[in-house]
């Protein structure tokens, strides 16, 4: 009896963060780049008003959600397409841009699902090597072949928290032939203030040929809720918006993230903590001898080399203290484990912890 098989797509798995260990759930998660202080109260509000009414679809367009955006950041609502987190704006893109025997340019180091979707279209990933674990505009270049289509970049980039200076992203697009599509993602632009910094959005609002996401799962704290946005030329989100499945955003997503933007006082408030425990941790654990990038995020990505206990025995023994954090081995990066910054009590204790793992 035959019966009927799936194609053979090649491709890895996203591995989630983790929530469980040996069964038992974490008391302190650490582990996939999560809000410190979780989401605003009047998203929080929002989402218990509309949970009393879940027998409605909600609106596929998501229109008032995007007029939210729209008048917070003064862009064009018709350029605005919305998606259960920003992974199904990448998941379109790839549908909608890529086909067998294409070739897309990731940096080594870059969050996995870029490469996940494009090698599900059929797509062959290409990986430009990083200086010190930061994006090098001149290696993606490097790159380039007559087959590439799209280049994805995060910048910040997670895993690493490094950035990309505004007039190299301004330089890699002018260098890119014009019918390479670029996508920037901006999922923790929100923790950058240095100077020589600009989001994508602020960079590329009038390109033709450039497709800038961001998430609410990060600095907004709605990660359970699954929504995120992208914005591009009206040619591109049309050919994205003809893909894109009907109500892929549930109303409680809709309100809880426009209530969101709106609440700049407790976005402040939440910056503010990520980067006074960014500059804590670093200090504390260079007292460890644990080396880590300068992070430009609410995570840094710390390596284990110049200590006598390796990462897979620190993680273990976090883990076993009821502290989940990230490791890195899916991403080919040795010895190293990504810790998100969490409450300042699950900071405070993640210090300790470590200290004693450390015997220091």
């Amino acid at each position: 009896m035959k019966f009927p098989k799936p194609n053979n797509i090649v491709a890895e798995k996203y591995v989630a963060g983790m929530s469980l260990f040996k069964s038992k759930l974490a008391k302190i998660k650490l582990s996939a780049n999560e809000s410190a202080l979780g989401p605003s109260p009047l998203a929080k509000k929002q989402y218990l008003k509309v949970s009393q009414n879940f027998a409605r679809y909600p609106d596929s367009d998501g229109t008032f959600l995007r007029k939210t955006l729209s008048d917070k950041f003064r862009i064009d609502r018709n350029r605005i397409i919305l998606g259960s987190g920003s992974d199904q704006i990448f998941e379109l893109i790839c549908k909608s841009f890529l086909k067998k025997g294409d070739q897309v340019i990731v940096p080594k180091y870059s969050f996995i699902i870029y490469r996940i979707y494009s090698k599900m279209s059929g797509a062959k990933v290409i990986y430009a090597n990083e200086n010190n674990f930061t994006v090098s505009v001149k290696d993606i270049l490097k790159k380039v072949t007559r087959k590439t289509k799209i280049v994805f970049l995060a910048n910040p980039n997670n895993p690493t928290g490094t950035y990309i200076k505004r007039k190299e992203l301004l330089f890699l697009r002018k260098k890119l032939r014009s019918n390479i599509l670029l996508v920037v993602d901006d999922a923790y632009f929100e923790y950058v203030k240095q100077k020589d910094f600009m989001s994508g959005l602020q960079t590329f609002t009038n390109f033709k040929n450039v497709v800038m996401t961001r998430t609410f799962s990060k600095i907004y704290g709605l990660a359970g809720l699954r929504v995120g946005w992208g914005y591009g030329s009206k040619e591109i989100i049309s050919a994205l918006n003809r893909i894109k499945p009907p109500f892929n955003v549930s109303r409680p997503a809709l309100f809880a993230a426009s209530a969101a933007v709106k609440d700049s006082s407790w976005l402040n408030k939440e910056i503010n903590h990520v980067n006074k425990w960014n500059k804590k941790l670093f200090a504390e654990f260079k007292k460890m001898k644990i080396d880590t990038n300068k992070s430009f995020t609410n995570f840094l990505l710390v390596n284990f080399d110049r200590v006598k206990v390796n990462s897979a025995k620190a993680f273990k023994q976090l883990a076993k203290y009821g502290i989940l954090v990230r490791k890195m081995d899916v991403y080919g990066i040795k010895n190293s484990l990504r810790i998100t910054i969490g409450t300042s009590s699950e900071n405070t204790e993640l210090i300790k912890k470590m200290r004693k793992i450390l015997n220091v």
